[in-house]
């Protein structure tokens, strides 16, 4: 006597329809990215300028690279921009969030939140040089108003740092709110139901249960906007060129000048292995820090 199978038939072709759907996304994968970076990780072995071919050096762009007092410079500045975005960005979009998700869940009030996102990096570092504008800019009319001395925000050594990185808080605080309010739509309303029946204040519930149920989100969201944040260079490249005294040299912009301005495209290629590493690294340490893959939702 035979036994009927009970795995479910097989469907002839699902393998090849979606070897289709993944081919454009591989492609571009393979193209755009894979090779690019074994592309750039060769060249950071060799001196190479475009109009020569490559020739091996070994590991003499990154003695070069360690001996570098500008590169160290640049990435001090750009570890000083990625403090100032992600501390000020993530605690102003989790407050948003927390706020969107507590008060009102108006689809307008979320439009509005998001709308800074939608305009350009560029776009939004033109518009912002010119309110910050020292002598004609609205923002230092407003101040000279009030009675107090205008501000360079953009043109100091101590401003412009931080003014560049309120700036990209300005334009992606939105973004990051509406991630984490996504994450907080996963908390069943049960809990705060149960927790006000106890007595529990606001600022109890949003430390005892949103922000241990929201962790596994605000770790991704974290890792996003900090590798992110490292890549900073449109802002920089459309307010300040790197000035005022380098203040505002981040390593990007710093890559740039190497490869596009001197024409020394291992070296930038070095830098850019480097930076690499580093993003990688910390992408490890935050995700095992934050137990990003885990959930204390049962």
């Amino acid at each position: 006597m035979s036994i009927a199978s009970s795995s479910p038939p097989t469907r002839r072709g699902d393998g090849r329809l979606a070897a289709v759907f993944l081919a454009p996304a591989l492609l571009g994968f393979l193209v755009f990215l894979l090779w690019p970076t074994l592309r750039g990780v060769y060249l950071s072995f060799t001196r190479f300028n475009l109009l020569t071919p490559a020739e091996w050096v070994g590991l003499d762009n990154y003695e070069r690279m360690i001996h570098d007092p500008i590169f160290w410079d640049s990435l001090k500045v750009t570890v000083e921009y990625v403090v100032i975005n992600i501390g000020i960005q993530t605690v102003a979009a989790l407050a948003i969030a927390v706020l969107l998700q507590r008060l009102t869940r108006s689809a307008l009030l979320r439009g509005i939140v998001l709308t800074p996102y939608l305009m350009s990096n560029v776009v939004a570092g033109l518009v912002w040089l010119w309110i910050l504008d020292t002598q004609l800019g609205i923002g230092n009319e407003i101040i000279s108003a009030l009675g107090a001395d205008r501000i360079p925000f953009l043109a100091d050594e101590t401003w412009a740092i931080p003014t560049i990185a309120l700036i990209n808080v300005w334009r992606h605080v939105g973004y990051t709110a509406l991630l984490l309010f996504a994450g907080l739509q996963a908390i069943p309303n049960d809990m705060y139901e149960a927790a006000r029946v106890d007595g529990a204040s606001e600022w109890r519930m949003f430390w005892r249960i949103t922000m241990p149920l929201l962790r596994p989100v605000l770790a991704v969201v974290l890792i996003m906007t900090v590798i992110g944040s490292f890549q900073v260079f449109d802002t920089v490249a459309v307010t300040t060129a790197g000035g005022p005294a380098n203040a505002t040299n981040v390593l990007q912009f710093y890559i740039y000048g190497s490869a596009f301005g001197r024409f020394q495209f291992g070296y930038a290629s070095a830098m850019s292995v480097a930076l690499l590493v580093v993003l990688s690294a910390i992408t490890v340490l935050q995700y095992r820090l934050t137990r990003a893959g885990r959930t204390d939702l049962g």
